[in-house]
């Protein structure tokens, strides 16, 4: 069914949006954010993840047109009626749907520019994690009264708290878009589709390793945040304000196949078709594999012909390592009656976060 609220983009009428295929001199708008904050800076081990960059400060990426053009795709009958999933983290998720049925997003986030940019950031040289991961979107919506009496609820409380001296107060945290979680992927680039001048609210919430909470200022329109997501854990802060929050969410690995792979499919499995998610992931770690077989072959080969022997130790530890990429990946790919639909558990989460997710849930019952 199409979605049974507003959006925005239908104010704008269907021939004033723009068509053709996704250009980047025209479609990228690309201003570097003022502030990239390292793994350091969170007080997580330096040692952390594939990057010493944790997260970025907002930075515009596309241009408004760009813009209308992925929502026009996005909220399209096809993507509504085909790929909507929701679960516990997550009430309204539209995932897997950018190769068949909306070509501008795919080329946008396949371009070499855009991935430059992206790995500039980020850096190190990074690719999409694979086609079924391109554009995640995370809907939140509501009526214009209830965002209307939850801004006057807002506005009072702050009042009230002001009034008794209590700070910091997270009313706002209370319902999340997205719940506490670590993605299943190293880096994540999030962009904002909707108008989000008038909202409360809807940072990025970041547990640092001090066990602190650390805000990072949600995206304008256009705008979008680079996150190493598989290594922090992060919450989408409910947003105020507004009648929607359409995020999108584009996931990225290394390039590099000798860099570690530490993808997981812990929070997607519930979510996905399984089908084409296993066989994405498999093709992907498989050349993986096959490159890096490759690359030991011929160092074996030259070694062979200049005469050198056989180096037993590094050879046995590259053979460890491949069993243990390999026992991961078998791990990650659950039979598929085995998964339950739109149910995430806390394995993704810190042990300590884990406990809080306990205690959050013994609460609510």
């Amino acid at each position: 069914m199409a979605p049974h609220w507003k959006p925005v983009i239908d104010s704008i009428p269907a021939d004033k949006i723009a068509s053709g295929d996704f250009d980047a001199e025209q479609h990228l708008h690309y201003e570097p954010p003022t502030r990239v904050h390292t793994m350091k800076d969170l007080r997580l081990p330096e040692n952390t993840g594939i990057s010493p960059v944790a997260v970025s400060e907002p930075f515009r990426l596309f241009t408004t047109e760009a813009i209308h053009r992925m929502r026009a795709e996005v909220l399209s009958q096809d993507v509504w009626d085909n790929c909507k999933y929701s679960s516990n983290l997550a009430q309204c998720q539209l995932r897997g749907f950018a190769a068949q049925y909306a070509p501008f997003v795919y080329d946008s986030w396949k371009s070499p520019a855009t991935l430059s940019i992206i790995s500039k950031i980020a850096g190190l040289e990074l690719v999409t994690e694979m086609d079924f991961e391109i554009a995640h979107i995370n809907i939140s919506v509501k009526s214009e009264q209830q965002k209307n009496e939850e801004v006057a609820a807002f506005v009072e409380k702050k009042a009230f708290d002001e009034d008794e001296g209590i700070a910091g107060c997270p009313w706002e945290d209370d319902k999340p878009i997205v719940d506490w979680h670590t993605d299943s992927y190293p880096f994540v680039c999030v962009t904002m589709l909707s108008d989000c001048e008038s909202m409360i609210g809807g940072e990025t919430a970041l547990r640092t390793g001090s066990g602190e909470i650390l805000k990072v200022r949600g995206p304008q329109m256009g705008c979008a945040v680079i996150l190493q997501g598989r290594y922090i854990e992060h919450q989408a802060v409910r947003a105020l304000g507004t009648t929607e929050r359409i995020s999108m969410v584009t996931s990225f690995r290394p390039r590099c196949p000798n860099l570690p792979d530490d993808t997981v499919l812990t929070t997607v499995r519930p979510v996905s078709n399984l089908s084409e998610l296993y066989s994405q992931y498999s093709e992907y770690r498989l050349d993986i594999l096959e490159e890096r077989v490759r690359t030991q072959l011929r160092a074996l080969r030259e070694n062979k012909r200049g005469g050198k022997k056989v180096n037993v130790k590094a050879l046995k530890n590259f053979i460890r390592e491949q069993e243990i990429f390999l026992a991961h990946m078998n791990q990650e790919m659950v039979e598929e009656e085995l998964v339950t639909k739109g149910s995430i558990d806390d394995s993704h989460l810190l042990n300590s976060s884990q406990d809080d997710a306990k205690a959050k849930r013994k609460r609510a019952e």
